[in-house]
């Protein structure tokens, strides 16, 4: 029995999933091995691409995996990266970097990169990548990363490069996907941006406070506002969103409060409103700045009494609500104007959340895109994978000033539109019809680079990150081309 035992251990032991860790910061790729195996992986770690290849061609089982920073000491992630698929090794790749720029994510893609992840991270979410990528059907038996596979010179040994490219499209954007496989009716992203927001809805949302949410159309503030709800105390509550931008001001007070039978031409049922369906929960006024001044005095009334009643009774209701308001209106601007309440302005606004722009958020934009094209899927009943590389750099090179709702109407014609199993860049431009061409502002020759790069810096405000991106290049190409026109 203990022979048998110990024969299950050894045996464990030799099928334990192996992985690579190639990272410059000592600290940070310590903690991450040191997790990863407590969690029953066996982990080498490197600092560098060299050290890397060398363990690789050294190492008598190869690995299962290799996690790498994109910005490395002597060479990138993506050399590593190509050096591997060079040499016949197709073990997944999950590429870190702190930048989460779309540029460079699409490069490593391109290059067969299987994930990414932007640091920081919550390692449970790293984790959910490892095993996805590890448990891909493409991985080649008895470990293709082994040593004899990374010095053979037998051509017959080396798989044809359309695997990985096609395998990395099919993974990009896996975390779209929640645990049990179903498509999600949203995802809050990973990039930079998205974590602050989330830690701003996170923090206030156990409180009291009322919360204003800014931002420009189509970037989610509805969804902000369910979650601030969902995460609050009052979750197990009505949740209730109103557009105050579709109301016309006689029939405002009725939607608001409700009205009895009788009390106007047309009211031939009682009616509540949305402060008495919403009594207890949350109620999400969107597009504020719309309403009517006359409306805002009522409004502003029920919010300091806590109570209302509705048009045409006698009765008074108490109301227990927790408000939370959105507008794509420079509200203190509409205060300043006198077109909008001031008093009403500081009741809701005890706390502010900013939306960011699509175009701010990174590579999320990869993410939201495979969402909503499994949206589409399941919508039109189509089994559309996801955008082929020329694809991926058609979206990334546009600014979506629609953002996630423009982003979700493209990729939903361009699945209707698709013939193969990837959205390619014929099937997207048809999609895209209705965009206005944008004026070139990548670099393209020597004479005209300085007044472009001047050009995307003003755009930017300054941002070398977002100039960056507006001129389809990585950061350290912008820097140098900063430094030899002197800027």
């Amino acid at each position: 029995m203990e022979k048998i035992l110990m024969e299950k251990i050894l045996m464990e032991k030799i099928l334990m999933e192996k992985i690579l860790i190639v990272e410059d910061d000592i600290a940070f790729g310590t903690m991450i091995q040191t997790w990863l195996r407590k969690k029953g992986f066996e982990v080498e770690k490197t600092a560098s691409v060299k050290a890397a290849i060398q363990v690789c061609e050294e190492a008598e089982r190869g690995f299962d995996l290799v996690l790498s920073d994109l910005r490395l000491p002597d060479h990138d992630g993506i050399f590593l990266l190509q050096w591997m698929r060079k040499h016949g090794v197709q073990v997944p790749f999950i590429v870190m970097t702190s930048y989460a720029e779309i540029q460079n994510v699409v490069l490593a893609m391109k290059s067969g990169a299987t994930d990414y992840v932007a640091k920081p991270f919550h390692p449970e979410i790293l984790l959910d990548k490892i095993k996805e990528a590890i448990k891909t059907p493409k991985k080649q038996d008895s470990h293709a990363a082994s040593a004899d596979s990374l010095r053979s010179t037998d051509s017959n040994s080396t798989p044809t490069n359309a695997a990985p490219g096609k395998q990395a499209e099919k993974q990009a954007g896996n975390q779209a996907l929640s645990a049990n496989g179903d498509v999600p009716k949203y995802l809050e992203g990973e990039s930079e941006a998205s974590r602050k927001l989330y830690s701003f809805v996170s923090l206030v949302a156990p409180t009291p406070m009322s919360v204003l949410i800014l931002g420009a159309s189509g970037t989610g503030k509805e969804y902000v506002a369910r979650r601030i709800h969902e995460l609050s105390t009052r979750a197990n509550k009505p949740f209730f969103a109103l557009d105050c931008g579709a109301i016309p001001k006689e029939v405002a007070a009725s939607e608001f409060f409700g009205h009895v039978k009788g009390s106007f031409t047309g009211a031939d049922q009682d009616k509540k409103g949305a402060f008495e369906i919403a009594n207890g929960g949350t109620l999400f006024l969107d597009e504020m700045g719309n309403l009517n001044y006359e409306v805002q005095v009522q409004l502003l009334r029920a919010l300091q009494e806590r109570k209302i009643r509705p048009v045409g009774s006698n009765k008074e209701i108490d109301i227990d609500i927790r408000l939370v308001c959105a507008t794509n209106e420079n509200l203190a601007q509409r205060v300043a104007e006198g077109n909008f309440r001031e008093d009403l302005y500081h009741r809701i606004n005890e706390f502010t959340i900013y939306m960011p722009e699509l175009k701010d958020r990174g590579a999320d934009l990869f993410l939201f895109a495979d969402l909503f094209i499994k949206h589409a899927n399941k919508e039109l009943n189509r089994n559309v994978e996801g955008l082929d590389g020329k694809a991926k750099e058609r979206i990334a090179a546009y600014n979506w000033p629609g953002n996630l709702r423009e982003l979700n109407n493209v990729m939903k014609r361009a699945t209707l539109l698709a013939t193969g199993r990837y959205i390619g860049v014929t099937e997207l431009e048809q999609s895209m019809a209705h965009i206005q061409p944008q004026a070139p502002t990548a670099l393209h020759d020597e004479e005209t680079e300085l007044q472009r790069i001047e050009a995307a810096l003003k755009a930017a405000g300054g941002n070398k990150s977002k100039a960056a991106q507006l001129l389809a290049v990585d950061r350290k190409t912008l820097y140098n081309k900063m430094k030899k026109y002197g800027i």
